[in-house]
Formats: C-alpha cells, sequence, structure tokens
C-alpha cells in the first residue's frame, strides 16, 4: 500500500476552518497508530509539482524498505506552505517531520516547536557520520540539532547564455557590479519585452550578499547589520533602474507568476539560489547558465553554502520512526539518485557519490565546485529572520510598482523589523 498524498490543489480546496482544525478532507489529518498495526506519519514540505513527484517516489521506496510505518504527505508553494504550518502549529497539529531551512531554526527552536534530534542520534537512529562538508552539524543551534541538510546551496545568478553572448559581457569569477550593469544596459530592449534581468532588490539573501561584500552583514547579534542610508541606496538604485527600462517590470513580473520572470522570458538574468537552475530549465528552452555573484572588489563574493533541512516537530509521537525516515532520505544512495540535486547538491558521500549529474543537475555541481574555495560561513539568523525577509520583499515590491516612495518604505522596513526581532 503506498503513502496517500495531498497535493497542493486538493489543500487549497479544503476550507480554511477544516485547516485550522488539522481536518483535511483527503485524510491527511494527524500521525498516529492505524488500525492495521502501522505507525503513521506526516510529511510536509514546500516546492513545486516536479519536486513532489520526486519526493513521493523515494517516500514510497522507504515505505516498502519500512512496512511498518505510513508516511502522509503534502505540499505546498513556499508562502502557503509557511502559512499552513504556522495554522498547524498553533492548533498543536503540525506534520511530524517537514522541509526546513537555517532561517526557521532558531525562531520555531525557541518556540519549542522542534525535536532536538541529538537524543535520536545517540540511540542509533539518525547516523550523521556520512555528511560532506561538515553538513551534519549545519543545523545545530543553541546546542540543539533542529534539522538535518537534505541539500546543500549557495547563491548564483542564473542567465540568458545567448543573450549574453550577444552583448559580449562573460559572466566570471571576479566580475564586477559594474560588469554587471553593463550587461543588463546593452541586452534591456533587444526585443519587446524583454529586459536585462529581473528586479531582486527585495531578495533578502542577495543584499546580504551585497552587504558582506563590504564587511557587513543583513544580520548581526544585535540586529540589523545595516543603517537606512544604506539601504534608501540600494531600494533607490534598483527603482531607478526599474523606471529606466533595465529591469523586468513589477507588473509583468506578477503576471507570470509562479514561474521566475527568466523562465517566462522576460529576463535574461535573475540572482537565486543554484539548485533553482533545475526548475528554471525545466520552465523554458532557453539556455539557461550559472555565474558567481558579481563583486565590489573583484574579488569577494560573500558568498557561502546553505540548505534545506527535514525537521521534526517536538509534538510528534514517534520520534523513533521520524528520525529513522529523516536517516533514509540523507542517507539511502537510492534516494540521492531520485532527487538529484532539486534541493541542493546531495548531504552525504553515499548519495553524492550514488547520483551521476546530467543536464542542469551537472552545471549545479560544476558551479559549486568552482566556488567551494570562496565560499564563507553562514551569516546567523536570528529568531523573527523569516518575518523580516517577508517584510523585506514585500515592502520592496510596492516601491516596485510605485505605490510607495522609496524613503516611505525604509522606514516602514526598519520600523517592521525593529519589532520582529525585538529591537
Amino acid at each position: 500500500m503506498g503513502a496517500r498524498r495531498c497535493g497542493a490543489g486538493s489543500l487549497r480546496a479544503v476550507g480554511a476552518g477544516l485547516v485550522a482544525l488539522g481536518l483535511l478532507a483527503s485524510g491527511c489529518g494527524g500521525g498516529g497508530d492505524g488500525g492495521n498495526g502501522r505507525v503513521t506519519i506526516r510529511y510536509s514540505w514546500w516546492g513545486a509539482q516536479d519536486r513532489a513527484d520526486l519526493i513521493n517516489r523515494t517516500v514510497d521506496l522507504f515505505e516498502k524498505e519500512h512496512p511498518g510505518i505510513e508516511v502522509k504527505t503534502d505540499f505546498q508553494e513556499y508562502n502557503d506552505f509557511w502559512t499552513k504550518f504556522n495554522t498547524q502549529a498553533a492548533g498543536g497539529n503540525p506534520p511530524d517531520v517537514f522541509q526546513n531551512s537555517h532561517a526557521f531554526l532558531r525562531k520555531y527552536g525557541r518556540k519549542n516547536l522542534l525535536l532536538d534530534l541529538d537524543a535520536q542520534v545517540r540511540a542509533g537512529n539518525l547516523d550523521l557520520d556520512g555528511f560532506r562538508q561538515g553538513l551534519g552539524r549545519a543545523g545545530e543551534v543553541d546546542g540543539k540539532l533542529l534539522g538535518v541538510p537534505v541539500g546543500a546551496n549557495t547563491f548564483a545568478l542564473v542567465y540568458d547564455v545567448e543573450a549574453f553572448e550577444k552583448a559580449g559581457v562573460t559572466p566570471e569569477p571576479g566580475w564586477t557590479w559594474e560588469d554587471f550593469d553593463e550587461a543588463v544596459e546593452r541586452i534591456s530592449g533587444t526585443r519587446k519585452d524583454f529586459w536585462g534581468a529581473s528586479d531582486n532588490a527585495g531578495v533578502m539573501y542577495l543584499y546580504d550578499l551585497y552587504l558582506r561584500q563590504q564587511g557587513k552583514a543583513f544580520f548581526t547579534e544585535e540586529g540589523l547589520g545595516f543603517t537606512e542610508a544604506d539601504l534608501r541606496t540600494w531600494w533607490g538604485d534598483h527603482y531607478r533602474d526599474n523606471r529606466a527600462g533595465l529591469l523586468v517590470p513589477a507588473k509583468k513580473s506578477d503576471q507570470v507568476k509562479p514561474e521566475s520572470p527568466i523562465s517566462a522570458g522576460l529576463s535574461a538574468a535573475e540572482f537565486t539560489w543554484d539548485n533553482f537552475l533545475v526548475r528554471y530549465t525545466s520552465e523554458t528552452d532557453t539556455e539557461l547558465a550559472l555565474a558567481p555573484v558579481p563583486t565590489t572588489d573583484g574579488e569577494r563574493t560573500g558568498q557561502y553554502l546553505s540548505s534545506l533541512m527535514l525537521s521534526a516537530s517536538a509534538r510528534t509521537e514517534h520520534p523513533e520512526e521520524v528520525a529513522r525516515f529523516i536517516d533514509f532520505m540523507v542517507n539511502d544512495p537510492e534516494v540521492g539518485r531520485i532527487m538529484g540535486y532539486n534541493r541542493g547538491v546531495l548531504p552525504t558521500e553515499a548519495q553524492f557519490e550514488a547520483y551521476r549529474p546530467k543536464g542542469p543537475d551537472a552545471l549545479i555541481a560544476e558551479y559549486e565546485k568552482s566556488v567551494a574555495e570562496h565560499l564563507e560561513p553562514i551569516t546567523p539568523h536570528p529568531a523573527g529572520a523569516d518575518t523580516v525577509e517577508a517584510a523585506f520583499l514585500s515592502i520592496y515590491g510596492a516601491i516596485a510598482q510605485g505605490t510607495t516612495p522609496v524613503d516611505d518604505g525604509v522606514a516602514q522596513f526598519f520600523d517592521e523589523a525593529k519589532t520582529a526581532l525585538g529591537s
């Protein structure tokens, strides 16, 4: 018997009241013990349908090898996932195991929503010995193991190879923001409804890299690591370029969602995590490639290795089964062959060696190898970082739409960030 699946479409059909109670019409309620003696756990993640298809195959594989455990699954796009998760957590009904990231570990850890997996490591139910580049402990926060990586990635520029070649610009290690701006100017307007780059000024992680190149960071232990004047320049420059016709207009970007502007053929360049190349290339016939983030000084990119993780609910009634599930998902070679680099470069040696990347995955592997020696430690994320990230994105969105002046947006962001960070 295979796992029962709950796709994004079926979840949207459920009324808000039912979601709040954690009662889904398709049978995706809380985990427990089935009448057939099998333990049932719930597994949730964010992502598109292509990720769901792969993950469901790995769940089927797990169930075949662990016949005493049934896994119920569901997924949504990123924002919908966290909306639902917060509703479930508030109602005391979070999934047993779920996709997570570094940005949320401290927030949910301090709310006592995440299971400390160290006890399961000591019990032999979760093996961390085979992780690459020290990733096994990447989810350790405040002395607790709150997440286990399922993939590793870093930031990159996804670019349209033909458009950059025609512009005569080669994005390569050590290139600068001036080089990037020159490419954007040359490309913009070369054909109808085509711009040199997407407008990524609201992407917190990109601004963090830009700040790191200057010896600053988005977050410090005290709160924000930049000033209102810094942000006024960042957002002001992008807003000016947007109005000058160099960046994809906000309304055009909104019209093609959930596709990205670059995969929709509106943009020649977009800053994002390198593993997004898998999704983007599946949405377009345009040849896309990866380039390192432009630099301020020709050397430092500020890039670091991040990861998607699996975390467990502190309320789960089946911590041992959840730990065995996580262990299987990060260590089993066949899981690695199935998932490829959909969630980033595979985290353990067993999976990394089992998978032979092709197509966009090969480009991701080559890219991460090329930037490995320049990677730096990740910037710590305080509790409230997710709220700050959402505010950063939404407020710049209003600026790009022309409904909020830059100065007002900067002031609004700092007010909201200080509240979120408790500073």
